[in-house]
């Protein structure tokens, strides 16, 4: 008697990481994406530039706004992966997340994803009505990302900037000083610039089957993209140069011109990498792994603090 083969299964099989032990620990972890909790670090900005560092009161609300940050932006992430979950299947980097993998069950990641939400939104709320408020518009923004503006090109990439420019305004509401429009339109256009270089990873890396995983990428084209970096970068280094010469800062502290320099670096170097590389798709990743980037983010930080310091250029005007 004949015995016919099994007829293979067209579904993906997943493998089975949660039976490890403390796989699942690991895969709420990933979930997290604790590497993109360096994109809140726009959250100390503020408190950088209007020299509050030196009050340990305001240290502690920046850091409770950043913790805020964190947890909230953790939880859209896990909302995120549980909408896309079979998009990620079909994504050559995507499928080795938690929920697209199967690492992390999406009953766990969904109560994850609310521990998290519910509490970033009370540490918002301890820190007042302004801080709270700020984070329920990241919240909204995020949801009509999900909803529908993530399929649209250039306005994808526009919602996840303004979400970095969020961050700068909480960190300043947190410790109740004011923040400079330049240094919030240089915020906003180096997010620009970091999402187009990720949608131009993403539409090299998956080249026809790029509509599978990411529905706006098939209204974008190379040279667009290419464009819309270059002019991100260069508006993020004319702002920056702006604020350096016009904020409130800037004639309070003429020094601070002396941190353009590592900004400048930091964007070319940036620049260079996407074009040479074709890089971008993460770009914590790549922030940690150029030594050009960690050294420009660590000397900039240094050169900031010496001139909030009151460090004095005789030949710079006030």
């Amino acid at each position: 008697m004949l015995q016919t083969s099994p007829t293979p299964s067209t579904e993906p099989t997943l493998p089975n990481h949660a039976a490890a032990p403390g796989g699942l620990v690991r895969g709420l972890w990933r979930l997290a994406r604790p590497k993109q909790w360096t994109k809140n670090l726009l959250v100390f900005a503020a408190f950088l530039f209007s020299g509050a560092y030196a009050d340990p009161q305001r240290g502690l609300l920046v850091l409770a706004a950043f913790a805020a940050m964190c947890l909230v932006s953790s939880a859209t992430y896990a909302f995120n992966d549980l909408a896309d979950v079979a998009r990620d299947r079909l994504h050559p980097k995507k499928r080795t997340r938690p929920l697209a993998s199967g690492q992390v069950s999406k009953q766990a990641g969904f109560v994850f994803g609310v521990a998290l939400f519910a509490a970033g939104v009370l540490l918002a709320a301890w820190l007042g009505a302004i801080p709270l408020g700020i984070v329920a518009v990241y919240v909204l923004m995020q949801v009509a990302y999900n909803l529908g503006l993530k399929k649209t090109p250039i306005a994808d990439v526009y919602t996840i900037a303004l979400g970095f420019v969020l961050r700068a305004v909480l960190g300043a509401a947190a410790i109740n000083v004011g923040i400079s429009g330049w240094l919030l339109f240089c915020t906003g256009a180096l997010a620009l610039m970091l999402g187009f270089a990720k949608r131009r990873n993403e539409f090299i890396l998956q080249g026809d089957e790029r509509h599978t995983s990411r529905e706006s990428l098939v209204h974008y084209n190379r040279a667009a993209l290419d464009a819309l970096v270059v002019l991100s970068a260069c508006a993020a280094a004319i702002f920056y140069g702006i604020y350096c010469l016009e904020s409130q800062t800037a004639q309070k502290y003429p020094a601070i011109i002396l941190t353009s320099v590592f900004v400048y670096y930091g964007i070319s170097r940036y620049v260079l990498i996407v074009f040479m590389a074709d890089e971008g798709g993460e770009p914590a990743d790549l922030l940690f792994k150029d030594t050009h980037l960690v050294t420009s983010l660590v000397l900039f930080v240094a050169t900031a603090i010496l001139a909030m310091s009151g460090f004095q250029l005789p030949i710079i005007e006030r």
